[in-house]
């Protein structure tokens, strides 16, 4: 059953606040201005965060209790006071850059993603270019130097792309076929594969000679069939950087689990982490679990190898092992679940899942 709570210009950005039982959103765009709204779904009121927010888009809660906007006229990332609307910039450059993106009304993929920032890119000396769910400390500098240094001596390559020299690339695809440094195929199948002397995981991370944009059509396409087979069959040279260095993919749910669960924990097996904004119940019991701000854990629960995203909450008693709640998802007092995502519907009420691979 749906039910209508308020009619809005809602357009983007939704919070819930379990907490607050509130809703935050955008409104549609008029002109440059986006106002971000507050929701209570406990009368139904709506009221003004913060008018004129920039064009902001998509938010999510920070540890603090703020939100966490993103604007896009000018571009920055900003917090803000849900309860005051007070704006504090947190970045709109990067080191001297200033920040400029695009949005997405459909997914464009790896390829299409770039032709939007033509004009962007059209006087930048070399294109870098980062998969958006991969998660690592990007040895930028390294990539950068590397495919300098080898156009320096006269060997220009196409492109210079990350491959990590640790982790099986069969479960990612599979991964860069690779000649010595060189690429000589993606994916099993393509021409060279079979015959080449070792294969690595294609990190997702790679600097590209920004006049080979061009070739990439409008709409969705995928960076590697769009551009780099083509280049390839041309006889064009591609070269690879090496790194160990600690990598995700956080593609699906499952991996997102494993990759947040890694990186903000380690290796240990007793670890939690409880950010700052969140509710746990002294008697609820954590192992290596993560607890975001403004998500809820309440008492008996008891947390195994999970993640609980702002807005969650967890019911006294619940069991979870190996699994997601995500943003406004509740689970029920009592409840047991294994290797599950909990995620709120269109409704308001909470779907279980099969975590999957």
């Amino acid at each position: 059953m749906i039910e209508r709570v308020a009619e809005t210009d809602a357009h983007e950005g939704p919070v819930y606040v379990a907490v607050e039982r509130a809703l935050y959103f955008t409104t549609q765009r008029v002109g440059r201005r986006v106002d971000i709204m507050r929701l209570s779904l406990a009368d139904g009121r709506i009221s003004t965060v913060l008018a004129d927010a920039s064009a902001a888009n998509g938010m999510t809660l920070g540890p603090d209790g703020r939100l966490v906007v993103c604007e896009q006229q000018p571009a920055a990332i900003s917090l803000v006071d849900p309860s005051t609307g007070a704006r504090e910039t947190v970045v709109d450059a990067f080191r001297g850059l200033p920040l400029v993106y695009s949005e997405e009304h459909e997914l464009l993929g790896t390829g299409g993603a770039i032709p939007p920032l033509r004009e962007f890119l059209a006087d930048a000396d070399l294109a870098i270019v980062v998969n958006g769910d991969s998660l690592c400390r990007w040895p930028i500098r390294e990539l950068v130097a590397a495919h300098r240094r080898k156009s320096a001596r006269g060997a220009a390559a196409a492109a210079t792309v990350l491959v990590h020299r640790g982790l099986d690339p069969r479960p990612y695809g599979g991964g860069a076929a690779l000649d010595g440094n060189r690429v000589v195929a993606f994916r099993p199948g393509a021409l060279g594969w079979a015959a080449a002397g070792r294969h690595a995981l294609f990190a997702g991370a790679q600097v590209i000679e920004p006049a080979l944009l061009a070739r990439l059509p409008e709409g969705p396409s995928d960076l590697v069939d769009a551009l780099y087979h083509p280049l390839l069959a041309d006889g064009a040279t591609i070269r690879t950087v090496e790194t160990a260095r600690l990598w995700h993919d956080l593609g699906t749910p499952r991996r997102y689990l494993e990759g947040s669960l890694a990186w903000a924990l380690g290796g240990t097996r007793a670890a939690a982490r409880v950010v700052k904004g969140a509710t746990v119940d002294p008697a609820a019991r954590l192992r290596r679990s993560i607890v975001e701000s403004g998500a809820t854990v309440e008492a008996g629960a008891k947390l195994e190898e999970c993640l609980v995203l702002p807005g969650g909450s967890c019911g006294a008693g619940a069991r979870l092992a190996r699994s997601i709640v995500g943003p406004g998802a509740r689970v029920e007092p009592g409840e047991t679940g294994e290797e599950l995502l909990f995620a709120r519907d269109a409704s308001g009420a909470t779907e279980r899942l099969p975590l999957g691979r």
